[in-house]
């Protein structure tokens, strides 16, 4: 008896309103030009080596004062701490808050730790405080920005400088590896929170070791 397999799934073009198809939150801090501390979500974010691709709303108080200072931590909250991350949601340090964000309902929020029950604890390098609950900080300096779609957004390129985590999701016995089965990032995927299920397998780029991905920006960052 022969059997016929099944047709592949086809694609069907379509216009989403937004791409978030899955990427990790992070909340941003960043210095307000009256040197308090601004604390804001966003997920536009990706990493190669010890730099950061972020994508911001061009109208924030975190855009401003990335620009302003050239610095900030990235706070990366674990997938148990989504009520902390949402409780800043619709909230802008922008005073007065800018018309397109009025138009989708935000509002000015000034004690952004105070909203998400963080505990801002000071850096290293940096001005902009750490958020001392998240399991994964990185201080981080501004390289390179640019305007993005008429000026609605904007792109940072930003170095880490100094990478903190809670001791907890460390391998045992590695002194510089994050354990991924111990460390539960949260996931936003199109304006909603995930977590990460099970390791499914091994990738086979694991049989490489971390350090061969190391580059001199973990070298400067030391001076």
């Amino acid at each position: 008896m022969t059997t016929t397999a099944a047709p592949p799934v086809g694609h069907t073009a379509i216009e989403p309103g937004i791409l978030y198809l899955g990427t990790p939150v992070v909340l941003i801090s960043t210095t307000n030009a009256d040197g308090s501390a601004n604390l804001a979500p966003m997920s536009s974010a990706f990493w190669l080596g010890w730099r950061g691709i972020l994508g911001l709303d061009g109208t924030s108080r975190t855009t401003e004062n990335l620009l302003r200072t050239g610095e900030c931590v990235l706070n990366l909250p674990s997938a148990d701490q989504a009520d902390a991350v949402d409780r800043l949601a619709l909230t802008t340090g922008a005073d007065p808050v800018p018309q397109r964000k009025q138009h989708r309902g935000y509002r000015h929020l000034a004690e952004k730790f105070a909203r998400a029950g963080l505990t801002p604890v000071p850096s290293d390098v940096v001005s902009a405080p750490r958020a001392a609950e998240c399991p994964v900080a990185m201080e981080a300096v501004v390289e390179a920005s640019h305007g993005i779609g008429r000026g609605n957004a904007s792109c940072f390129e930003v170095r880490v400088v100094r990478v903190w985590v809670h001791d907890d999701i460390r391998t045992p016995g590695s002194a510089n590896r994050i354990d991924p089965d111990r460390w539960r990032p949260l996931i936003m995927s199109f304006q909603r929170f995930y977590g990460l299920g099970a390791q499914l397998r091994p990738s086979r780029l694991a049989d490489i070791p971390e350090d061969e991905y190391r580059t001199p920006d973990i070298e400067r960052a030391r001076t």
